[in-house]
């Protein structure tokens, strides 16, 4: 199912995005999504491999194109980097979504029903809350999940506690508080860093194609998801002390991508380069992306 979207092409045969891009190039014409929407119904009539799958997975994957080609114009009138949206493959395309909870998705006695795939048996990490908007299947290292969005999820609010602090992160520490407790940093990454390093030369011996670098890519995979459900796992628990702790919290607007940038190139005007520092700043980049 997901390579079926992942390759979705309209009637012109291209795939949708580059659809776009030929229609400007030819005629310059800008295609919305909308106007993409509207030939779902004639293409689903001529290509009965569209007519597999669902209208709203469809739907939600031209969403995904102009919320993409959006950004991109946003980048370019901010001066930034643009970035020209690149084609996504079937082995990049990760999950679906039904748009409308009870359309093609709904749940029956603890199962889920999806529309053209059948009855599925899911293992309920919590009972859902509230009403459910859209379902979205994902795709991950150890097996797929589902997500509900929900509305009107009751909300149970803490006491307050009458304190406020504020709060410095950094690398050798994850933060400290203005009362002076310190949080210290796991660095799960540079625990596991051995171990991700063994398991990418394992894939890079395998021969591209091979069942044996399919099954060694599955295994990296796994290992680089343990280590970033261990970084989400201790985020998330420190946030919710600090908020149970806190009524208010001030930090720094730190932005982790601009600390983390490589540092330019110095050309030497002889055709070479000069010294930049960019091995020790690569060191710096990978704490710091550590601490996430």
């Amino acid at each position: 199912m997901s390579a079926s979207c992942g390759v979705a092409a309209p009637s012109t045969t291209l795939p949708w995005s580059s659809a776009r891009i030929f229609l400007y190039r030819q005629r310059g014409i800008s295609v919305t999504r909308y106007q993409q929407e509207a030939e779902l119904k004639a293409l689903r009539a001529d290509l009965p491999d569209f007519a597999s799958i669902h209208s709203h997975i469809l739907q939600d994957l031209l969403a995904r194109l102009d919320k993409t080609y959006q950004a991109f114009f946003r980048r370019v009138q901010a001066g930034e980097k643009p970035g020209f949206p690149r084609f996504q493959g079937s082995n990049r395309y990760h999950s679906f979504t039904y748009k409308e909870y009870g359309n093609g998705a709904r749940l029956d006695n603890g199962y889920l029903v999806l529309s053209k795939i059948g009855r599925i048996t899911v293992r309920w990490s919590r009972p859902i809350e509230g009403t459910p908007k859209t379902v979205t299947i994902s795709h991950e290292a150890d097996g797929w999940y589902v997500s509900f969005s929900c509305a009107e999820v009751p909300t149970q609010p803490l006491p307050e506690t009458g304190h406020e602090t504020g709060v410095d992160v950094g690398l050798k520490v994850f933060l400290v508080t203005a009362e002076g407790d310190v949080v210290a940093s796991p660095r799960h990454y540079r625990t596991a860093e051995k171990q991700l390093a063994k398991a990418q030369k394992r894939v890079s011996r395998r021969k591209k194609g091979s069942t044996r670098r399919k099954k060694a890519v599955a295994l990296c995979a796994k290992n680089h998801q343990h280590v970033r459900r261990q970084r989400c796992d201790f985020h998330h628990k420190t946030a919710l002390a600090l908020v149970r702790q806190y009524d208010v919290s001030y930090h720094e607007a730190i932005q982790p991508a601009n600390l983390s940038r490589r540092p330019a190139p110095m050309p030497d005007g002889n055709g070479g380069y000069l010294p930049n520092g960019a091995a020790r700043k690569a060191g710096l980049n990978k704490s710091i992306h550590d601490a996430g």
